[in-house]
């Protein structure tokens, strides 16, 4: 048996109503784990964004993909090609400069 530490996709499930949507990235990428950064002024759970590094494997690196959270199985908002793989695992975190 196979383990995997990371998936081609990730899931956002809602605890009040039961449903999870899916958001594929492909056969072979794998994907850490998010980043939610709240939008400006929030006023729902899921107002903002999804940030994920996702190993692209024709390239050989990573992409910074942006995803909206309240579109979470909809097209990227923004994906930023980097020039080299990210580490699976690598934790972060997005903080306001204030």
């Amino acid at each position: 048996m196979r383990c995997r530490a990371f998936s081609s996709a990730l899931l956002k499930h809602d605890l009040l109503t039961g449903t999870t949507e899916t958001h594929e990235f492909g056969r072979d990428a794998s994907a850490g784990e998010t980043v939610f950064v709240p939008a400006g002024g929030a006023d729902a759970e899921d107002d903002g964004y999804n940030l994920v590094y996702v190993h692209n494997p024709d390239r050989g690196a990573a992409d910074l993909v942006i995803l909206a959270a309240q579109d979470f199985s909809g097209e990227p908002l923004a994906m930023v090609h980097l020039p080299a793989r990210v580490p699976l695992g690598l934790h972060g975190s997005w903080i306001p400069v204030e």
